[in-house]
């Protein structure tokens, strides 16, 4: 949560299925975690698909999606049609990659509880899941949905991030390391709100007797750690302002 009294921290993201560590790490760090549903979808990003681990190599799994335009947004696609189905595949698929590992019957858990979900509507399919991570890990972060803001869709990029921080009354956004090129700071400031980075710390955990393949989604750390051990890592980030135009 926001380091200073009296200061409101917003980060905002695309939803993602069961995303790697980094994405809770950052939404442990501020005080309202918005989650994009009137974005466009994006092909071949972690939007429905993501990594696990099988046999010491990261595959990828994902969540089939009905043949639509590629101009919807993220909440306007959906499920194909055999979905229930491939959901019953990709969990026995999942089981059976991390069977033995430490924190199995955790992660079993949450994996039935997301997978479970009925919703075939992609976004409250994604979103349900972040729930449910959320509360695995016992995050006290607020979640939004940004078309419950009212902030234009017309807005695009930097403005339409700083109109959601206004929105929230937020003085701080947070963002990943990786964005540092796409803000101003000087934008920001004129509006009085300081922009910030995250920068994740390099960490290791054993994955059975494999050697260690970072960035695979969360799962992978709940049934490896569990929840208690999860949150003994999402510490591990460090928080900077940077000028970047």
């Amino acid at each position: 949560m926001s380091p200073e009294s009296g200061s409101i921290r917003v980060a905002i993201m695309q939803p993602y299925l069961l995303p790697y560590i980094g994405y809770w790490q950052l939404m442990r760090n501020v005080d309202y975690f918005v989650v994009y549903d009137d974005i466009k979808y994006t092909k071949k990003s972690w939007i429905n698909r993501n990594r696990y681990l099988l046999n010491g190599e990261p595959k990828v799994f994902s969540i089939p999606l009905q043949k639509d335009s590629d101009h919807l947004d993220v909440r306007d696609r959906w499920m194909s049609e055999g979905a229930t189905g491939e959901m019953s595949k990709l969990m026995r698929k999942l089981l059976s990659a991390y069977r033995g590992a430490p924190a199995f019957e955790q992660g079993r858990s949450l994996l039935e509880q997301v997978l479970a979900c009925e919703d075939r509507n992609l976004f409250g399919f994604l979103m349900h899941s972040i729930e449910r991570v959320h509360a695995c890990l016992g995050l006290q972060t607020q979640l939004v949905v940004s078309s419950s803001l009212g902030v234009s869709r017309e807005l695009k990029g930097q403005d339409r991030v700083i109109a959601i921080c206004e929105a929230l009354r937020g003085s701080e956004y947070l963002n990943p390391i990786g964005g540092v090129e796409l803000y101003d700071l000087d934008a920001f400031r004129s509006r009085g709100i300081r922009l910030l980075f995250q920068r994740v710390s390099p960490f290791e955990y054993e994955q059975f007797e494999h050697e260690f393949v970072p960035n695979l989604s969360i799962l992978d750390a709940l049934m490896f750690l569990g929840a208690d051990g999860v949150n003994k890592l999402l510490p591990k980030m460090e928080t900077f302002e940077s000028r970047t135009k």
